[in-house]
């Protein structure tokens, strides 16, 4: 009976899934030849092969390639973790940063920046600050024991603003030489980018463990009521989602810093294309969302090459009209 479902799905949606796989090659391709030095794309794919020159085969392999994967990996986990979101708030327009775990991740990181500490510790912190934040708001919102979509949105959402004041007045006294780069990390860097194993192996996961409980979380989607009704365990499972957003949230901070619109336009995007069925949302999210922060990545090392633009200021560049966009179109969140 799973086989033949399987199969039905995949028969039904293997367009979208085909479009998504040559949009993800495309923009590999494009990040591996664009930049302050372009490369034809003969010698790209030739440096993939081994047969470039040291030259190419350096800029490509050691420089672009890890990059471009590592870029991959964040927009995938960002869009994978709004899926998740939407479903636990129940609401279309949520996404990954409005529970204040970015808010929580810059305002430790800016902090450990400031106090001149070494790159690991800063990336701890960041991680730290991101599932602390995460923490605080679930534990304020379930301090009289509820736990409405409605009251965790609006702690999140004050939180946020909390973390925001907190993140101005760090930025206020922090010396000039320091500035720009805590402002770079605050737009999403990904200069440094140059490890990204552990971003797609947790992309992996998440996305074949969401898309394995696709079932449950379209169930909850319709609400609390009807997933006790037909005997999920509501309060476990919401356990389960909250902490594979956070993780993933606070991930994407670490490696890269805070990049938005992600999550929120691309679940959104695909809901409108394929439905709200959870086992096409989710890969075809995780495929979308990981193109997506791809393309914004080269343009914005290779627009006003050599110098490069915070890659999540061109992610709302293209989010916010494209999201303007979907909702003069949306469709009822099911």
């Amino acid at each position: 009976m799973l086989f033949g479902e399987t199969r039905l799905i995949t028969g039904r949606y293997g367009l979208l899934f085909a479009v998504l796989a040559m949009i993800v090659a495309a923009a590999f391709v494009f990040a591996l030849a664009t930049g302050s030095a372009s490369i034809p794309f003969p010698e790209a794919m030739s440096a993939l092969l081994g047969s470039a020159s040291d030259e190419v085969h350096t800029l490509v392999l050691d420089l672009r390639l890890p990059r471009a994967l590592t870029a991959f990996a964040v927009g995938g986990l960002l869009a994978v973790a709004g899926v998740l979101m939407q479903v636990l708030l129940r609401n279309p327009l949520a996404e990954p940063y409005i529970l204040g775990t970015s808010g929580g991740a810059a305002v430790a990181a800016l902090f450990a920046m400031l106090l001149g500490l070494s790159s690991l510790v800063i990336d701890v912190a960041a991680f730290g600050g991101a599932l602390a934040a995460t923490l605080l708001v679930f534990s304020i919102a379930h301090g009289t024991g509820s736990w409405a979509p409605t009251r965790l949105l609006l702690t999140g959402v004050v939180l946020a603003s909390g973390f925001s004041a907190a993140t101005a007045m760090l930025l206020a006294l922090s010396p000039e030489q320091q500035l720009r780069g805590m402002l770079f990390w605050l737009m999403g860097d990904l200069s440094f980018a140059f490890e990204p194993a552990p971003t797609l192996w947790l992309l992996l996961i998440l996305t074949v463990a969401a898309t394995l409980v696709a079932r449950q979380l379209n169930v909850l989607a319709r609400g609390e009521v009807q997933a006790a009704i037909v005997g999920l365990p509501v309060t476990g499972f919401r356990y389960l989602i909250f902490i594979a957003s956070a993780l993933a949230t606070a991930v994407t901070v670490t490696t890269v810093g805070v990049i938005g619109f992600v999550g929120l336009v691309i679940p959104h995007l695909i809901r409108i294309v394929a439905g709200s069925d959870h086992r096409i949302v989710v890969p075809a999210s995780a495929l979308a969302g990981g193109a997506l922060l791809v393309i914004a990545d080269t343009l914005a090392r290779s627009l006003l090459a050599p110098r490069q633009l915070p890659v999540g200021a061109l992610t709302a560049a293209i989010g916010v009209p494209l999201f303007l966009l979907l909702m003069s179109r949306r469709q009822n969140y099911r």
